[in-house]
């Protein structure tokens, strides 16, 4: 080694270079690594039935699968009169069916060893299920007994009323639940958008058998269905699946499909003073867009970049988020947390945080001048962090086959396609701090706010000076 060390510095420079390749070290960078895994991603498949319906699959050759029904239709698509009822009939979905009791599903979905489950949001209901991949068969046409023939008997109807309205309790007792349903309500007042997803009690109490048909009937339309499958699934056998047990779904949609509402943003607030809360729970936010909206993607740069935290994280003094730093040095909030909700023309793009009762007032004060700091002044090194962050949740939100298939099914809905995974990571990554700069200008700076406050609230100012920390005088 000695010898070695007197050689020249450009013989030891060939000699590491020779070591290197011999060894096969001189490989694709870590960056230009990633990029090929994700063009290796399995792609996503899709087929549309004569009737419309349309099938979505990713096929990783995985022992086991998830495949489910996304419906574009929630509770955005009811009217005050029967708010409630896309929840209502999820409850009844798996309450039997012509072909199946609840106790007979409930064992062949046991006796599979499988998982079912539904959900409901304001523009979309959803029932899938998890299961091994030679299941999926069994699978496919338990779902679409489920949809199409609902017994929605009224000894069922009568429990799974008591069943929402106990589910209302709980959810009035989460108050991040009950802020969220107080800021929609403010943003998207007097349109479907403001109503909460389980409705209000006297709907949940009138609500009967011939308003869940007149729902199924109306919403439950071909062309409004994706049946999307991710994991040991064949595309081509899901098919005709498909082909074989949904082509009884109504291939039109009345009057070209009930056109939602369009839903109107008001700047407003609402605040639920209680002072026998020990914390404050506040959300404010602008209007954002829609989910194919070109600004997406700026948006949840900047959404990224500010980012969230809460006090048993350890790392708040050192964070790269400037709010972050903020309120863990000044003790500003317990936690807080930003987001970025998008619809299908609108969004609400904002912040929620709880804080003691007196620290209100100094959380919205940097709160907006961290808001103002996005319109203004944002570096190129922090979007570039942000960017980095985000496309890492990005790829750790779709680890598992029901991530994936949950995500296939939404973007199907919101985008009539998948979004390649490399596709959206090369657009996140063209996205400057310019582009974040202008973005906030147009949805953040001097707009009008929406403002939902419950609990010990008496010390967050008042609505006109909320709305005049919306921008900056300056000389």
């Amino acid at each position: 080694m000695a010898s070695l060390l007197k050689f020249p510095v450009c013989f030891r420079a060939c000699v590491r270079r020779a070591h290197q390749q011999s060894f096969g070290r001189s490989k694709l960078s870590p960056a230009a690594q990633f990029r090929r895994a994700l063009v290796n991603v399995p792609p996503t498949e899709v087929t549309t039935l004569e009737n419309g319906l349309r099938i979505a699959s990713e096929d990783c050759g995985s022992k086991t699968a998830t495949v489910g029904l996304w419906i574009d239709a929630g509770s955005r698509a009811e009217n005050n009169a029967n708010n409630g009822v896309a929840h209502f009939l999820e409850h009844m979905a798996f309450k039997g069916t012509a072909n199946r009791s609840q106790t007979d599903i409930e064992l062949e979905v046991e006796n599979m060893g499988a998982h079912l489950n539904a959900y409901t949001s304001r523009e979309q209901t959803v029932f899938y299920a998890k299961c091994l991949s030679k299941d999926v068969p069994k699978a496919v046409e338990l779902l679409s007994d489920i949809i199409q023939n609902p017994t929605l008997g009224l000894v069922e109807i009568e429990r799974e009323r008591e069943v929402i309205l106990r589910e209302m309790q709980e959810v009035e007792s989460n108050l991040q639940e009950v802020v969220f349903d107080h800021l929609h309500a403010t943003a998207y007042q007097g349109t479907p958008l403001g109503n909460t997803i389980l409705g209000p009690t006297k709907n949940i109490q009138s609500i009967g058998k011939v308003d869940l048909q007149n729902y199924i009937r109306t919403h439950y339309k071909a062309p409004r269905i994706v049946l999307a499958a991710s994991g040991g699934v064949r595309h081509d056998e899901l098919v005709n699946l498909a082909g074989r047990w949904f082509t009884e779904v109504t291939p039109t949609v009345d009057g070209n499909g009930p056109v939602p509402e369009a839903c109107r943003f008001t700047g407003s607030e609402v605040r639920v003073r209680d002072d026998s809360l020990p914390q404050a729970h506040v959300a404010i936010a602008v209007e954002g867009c829609g989910w194919t909206d070109q600004d997406n993607v700026p948006l949840m740069v900047a959404n990224t970049l500010i980012g969230a935290w809460d006090r048993s994280q350890t790392s708040g003094h050192n964070s790269a988020s400037k709010l972050a730093v903020a309120s863990a040095t000044d003790g500003l909030c317990h936690s807080y947390q930003s987001f970025n909700t998008c619809y299908n023309d609108t969004g609400l793009w904002g912040i929620y945080f709880v804080c003691d009762p007196l620290m209100c007032e100094d959380m919205l004060f940097n709160v907006q001048q961290e808001w103002m700091r996005l319109c203004t002044m944002v570096t190129e090194g922090e979007v570039e962090r942000a960017k980095n962050l985000l496309k890492t949740n990005m790829l750790l939100q779709l680890d598992g086959t029901t991530p994936i298939c949950e995500d296939i099914g939404r973007q199907m809905l919101c985008y009539n396609r998948r979004v390649p995974v490399h596709e959206l990571e090369r657009r996140i990554d063209s996205v400057s701090a310019e582009n974040v700069r202008d973005v906030a200008m147009k949805y953040i700076y001097d707009r009008c706010p929406a403002v939902a406050a419950v609990g010990p609230v008496e010390n967050l100012p008042d609505y006109m000076r909320i709305r005049a920390s919306m921008y900056w005088s300056r000389l």
